[in-house]
C-alpha cells in the first residue's frame, strides 16, 4: 500500500529553482513504487463543497504575480482519469460526504510546482481536489479517510500546502524570535503527528504554541491538507518525517509520510 504525503509547495519558484528542496522532491518521486494515479488536495483550491476534478487534460493556472517570466512559461501537461474520479465520488458518497465534479478548472501552482519536480513527464493520471477551511479538522480528516481504499490500488494521495503560512512574519524585526516560533510550532506538530494524537491535533488552534500566528485564520487553507492526508492513512497510523528545511526563518519546507 502506497503512503500518503503532505508536501510543502513553498513559492511558485520551486518549479524552476535549483535548491536542496527541489532536488529532494526529484528524488522523492523515485522513492515509492510508481503510482497508478495521484489524488492531490491543493491549498490553492478552496470550496465550500468538496470538489473533484473530472478532466481529460488540464490547462495551466498561473495564479500568482510578480515572478520572473520563466515561471509563466512552465507547462505541466497533466491528464485526468474519469474512472478514478468516479471512484473518488463513489467513496465520498458512501461516507455521506457531499461532493461535486469539476470539468473546467485548470491546474493551480499548489499542484504543478511539486508534481513537475516529482513526476516531470506528467504521465501519471491526476485527480485535483479542493480543500475547505470552514470544516473542522475532524471533518477534513474524514474526507481523507473515505479515500483510504484507493491507496490499496497504488493511488498516491498528496496534500499540498505549508505548515506555517504567515507572510507578516517576513516583516518582523526580531528574526530570532520568528525562527523560534516557527520551529516550535513545527516540532509540536511533528511530535503529535508521530503519536497520531488526533485529539490534540484537532485542537491545534488552542494547544499548539503560537498556533494563531503560525496558522492565521486567513491562511488555514495551507495548513489543513495535513488532515486530509493523515485521514487517508487512518488504518495504518504511522508518521515519518521525510524532509524539513527552514527558508528565510519563516517558511518550513516539510514533507511528511503517513502510513507505510
Amino acid at each position: 500500500m502506497i503512503p500518503s504525503l503532505f508536501i510543502t509547495h513553498g513559492t511558485p519558484m520551486l518549479a524552476v529553482e535549483d535548491t536542496t528542496y527541489s532536488r529532494y522532491l526529484e528524488e522523492l518521486g523515485q522513492t515509492f513504487p510508481r503510482p497508478q494515479a495521484i489524488i492531490l488536495f491543493s491549498a490553492h483550491w478552496e470550496s465550500d463543497v468538496q470538489m473533484i476534478s473530472e478532466i481529460d487534460e488540464y490547462t495551466m493556472m498561473y495564479d500568482f504575480g510578480g515572478f520572473p517570466n520563466e515561471l509563466y512559461q512552465v507547462i505541466y501537461p497533466a491528464k485526468g482519469n474519469k474512472e478514478v474520479s468516479l471512484q473518488v465520488q463513489e467513496l465520498l458518497n458512501a461516507a455521506g460526504i457531499t461532493n461535486r465534479s469539476e470539468r473546467e478548472r485548470g491546474l493551480d501552482h499548489g499542484s504543478w510546482t511539486i508534481l513537475k519536480r516529482m513526476y516531470p513527464d506528467a504521465d501519471i493520471p491526476l485527480i485535483a481536489m479542493s480543500v475547505n477551511p470552514s470544516l473542522t479538522p475532524a471533518e477534513q480528516y474524514a474526507i481523507g479517510k473515505a479515500l483510504a481504499p484507493l491507496r490499496e490500488q497504488d493511488v498516491l494521495i498528496i496534500g499540498s500546502g505549508v505548515t506555517v503560512h504567515n507572510f507578516g512574519l517576513l516583516r518582523a524585526k526580531d528574526k530570532s524570535a520568528v525562527k523560534s516560533l516557527v520551529l516550535g510550532f513545527e516540532k509540536w506538530l511533528e511530535n503529535h503527528m508521530k503519536q497520531w494524537d488526533l485529539d490534540s491535533l484537532f485542537r491545534y488552534e488552542e494547544l499548539a504554541p503560537n498556533a494563531k500566528i503560525a496558522v492565521p485564520p486567513q491562511a488555514k487553507e495551507h495548513f489543513i491538507p495535513v488532515f486530509y492526508t493523515m485521514g487517508a492513512a487512518n488504518q495504518n497510523q504511522f508518521t515519518k518525517t521525510l524532509f524539513q528545511g527552514l527558508v528565510m526563518d519563516v517558511i518550513m519546507n516539510s514533507v511528511y509520510q503517513y502510513g507505510e
